[in-house]
């Protein structure tokens, strides 16, 4: 105690300081109110049970009920998990391109902190890790919390939000500890093809850089594109990919996320399969009563469920993407899977409005519709649209939109056939 001087000086920390969510600093920051003659439709919230009209299952449901009333399931679970939960886990994703065992999963509070987690055991402050642009802006909140650097690679709209792998690979230096792929992909809606995954995984090859898959939209692709776990493709590079129920199962305030260690060269070796049980050991795990019923959950859910999800999303993104893509001045791109589509604006029609954070406060002004500015998904003049909202709902923002674009659309100058539309 010697030489200190007793004075109340309580200040936040650097990590508390380093956090920052760029979608809250964006949408808390419009002042704007929606026009209080027209019923707010937000096309802005990636739940898709906000509007009741994605119900999870019933079998989910009887899931939870069942694991309560077992009475199994009250107490402190492993912070890893229970052994039998991350069985049931590695034996639904088990596959002999890709094969799992218990020891090879974590479970986590939710799909978000398995990136977390993930984040922490590979990278050290001052390394820098490589996220999409456009991407999910909870990568950079996590990283620059803990000091680690961001590198954004390209996504290109014109290729279906392939990634510019030249690059990708140009921002590759001795600090990258890893890289971040999220296929499907939040906000684009994209989903890789075989091809060009493997493209993916000749470049994290070639630099010796691990991957982190965030893969909580895996499986919820249309009919006509496929999901290709990235593990499967790959017996080289190590991989940990992160999912959970949130986003295929309809229950993401349940907080169950998974992650699946894939190192079959034994690259990570122990080191990081310990520093992960480590890590886990901060929060002891996600809800055990969710663990509890995951048996059920990922065995007893009908096929018929999936389908029946899969189908409304296609018929949504079909319809929006019609919709959309008739209205001059904007420039949706087709997606192909998760539950968003991201729409182009040809700010030169627009001059009024300096970018898409001011196209998108006037929509709600006049419209009140709200989607969320890609700005906040680092990549200006674009808005994300999400489609999980009643079809009935989706059709009247669609209707709006028009309405809202026919009154501020002007002809580019030198380009009269436009004005000829």
């Amino acid at each position: 105690m010697k030489g200190r001087k007793a004075r109340w000086s309580v200040r936040p920390s650097d990590m508390s300081n380093k956090t920052f969510n760029p979608i809250r600093a964006i949408v808390d920051s419009m002042k704007v109110k929606p026009n209080p003659n027209k019923t707010m439709i937000a096309l802005s919230i990636g739940d898709p049970t906000v509007f009741g009209n994605l119900p999870t299952d019933p079998e989910v449901t009887q899931a939870i009920k069942d694991a309560l009333d077992s009475g199994k399931y009250n107490g402190y679970a492993p912070s890893t998990g229970y052994l039998s939960s991350r069985e049931e886990v590695a034996s639904y994703y088990h596959c002999p391109e890709a094969p799992l065992e218990a020891k090879d999963v974590i479970l986590t509070s939710g799909c978000s902190q398995a990136i977390e987690l993930c984040l922490a055991v590979l990278a050290n402050p001052g390394q820098n890790i490589l996220v999409p642009r456009p991407g999910f802006s909870l990568y950079r909140t996590l990283a620059e919390s803990m000091g680690i650097e961001v590198k954004p690679y390209n996504l290109l709209p014109e290729k279906f939000w392939e990634i510019d792998l030249k690059q990708l690979e140009s921002l590759i230096d001795e600090k990258t500890a890893c890289l971040v792929v999220n296929n499907p992909s939040n906000p684009c809606g994209s989903v890789f093809s075989r091809s060009h995954l493997q493209k993916i995984l000749a470049v994290a090859a070639r630099q010796c850089v691990p991957i982190l898959a965030d893969e909580i939209y895996g499986d919820m692709v249309f009919s006509d594109s496929k999901f290709e776990p990235l593990a499967t493709l790959s017996s080289n590079v190590p991989i940990l990919s992160c999912g959970g129920l949130a986003k295929r199962w309809l229950v993401p305030g349940w907080r169950m996320g998974w992650i699946l260690i894939h190192d079959r060269r034994d690259i990570f070796g122990n080191e990081i399969r310990d520093g992960l049980v480590k890590l886990s050991q901060r929060i002891l795990g996600p809800c055990t009563l969710v663990q509890g019923a995951l048996k059920s959950i990922l065995h007893r859910t009908p096929q018929e469920f999936y389908h029946n999800t899969l189908s409304f999303l296609k018929s949504n993104a079909d319809l929006c993407y019609g919709a959309l893509a008739a209205i001059p001045g904007l420039r949706p791109i087709r997606p192909s899977g998760a539950m968003y589509l991201m729409v182009g604006i040809e700010m030169e029609h627009f001059p009024e409005f300096e970018n898409d954070v001011e196209f998108t406060e006037q929509l709600v002004a006049e419209q009140s519709v709200h989607c969320l500015p890609a700005t906040c998904f680092e990549y200006p003049n674009f808005f994300r649209v999400v489609i999980t909202i009643p079809e009935v709902m989706l059709l009247e923002a669609c209707s709006r939109i028009q309405e809202f674009c026919d009154q501020h659309y002007h002809c580019a100058e030198g380009s009269p056939e436009e004005c000829d539309k």
